[in-house]
């Protein structure tokens, strides 16, 4: 699962494709089904290695562009050369940060516990 930000700036993720040559995705919005297509040009799409450093025999594909999302919806994501699908995979957009990033986030969770012990002889 690919996690985005809700921003206007560009976002950068890596995919494992079955062929790195793509020209577009769709991101589709589970629930609505509004599908919006996004060409990727040559600097949006760069095959990476281990580093992130752009490589013609780089492992990853670096995808990095504006997406239009919307924060606590999951998308499916798409990646196309022509009209075969090369990657699928699914986004979730949250506002924050994916280290500590939890579906409980300002809601309180009490544990109960009766501090009761069976002995077994």
């Amino acid at each position: 699962m690919v996690i985005l930000q809700e921003s206007a700036s560009p976002q950068t993720f890596n995919v494992i494709p079955r062929s790195y040559t793509v020209d577009s995705m769709d991101i589709t919005q589970e629930g609505t089904d509004v599908t919006v297509n996004y060409t990727l040009g040559l600097l949006e799409a760069l095959r990476v290695d281990y580093n992130g450093t752009a490589d013609s025999e780089g492992t990853y594909l670096q995808i990095r562009k504006v997406v239009a999302l919307e924060e606590n919806y999951y998308y499916n994501l798409e990646v196309k050369n022509g009209s075969t699908v090369v990657y699928r995979d699914r986004i979730f957009c949250t506002n924050q940060t994916v280290s500590t990033y939890t579906v409980n986030e300002n809601q309180y969770t009490q544990n109960s516990t009766d501090n009761e012990f069976t002995f077994i002889d």
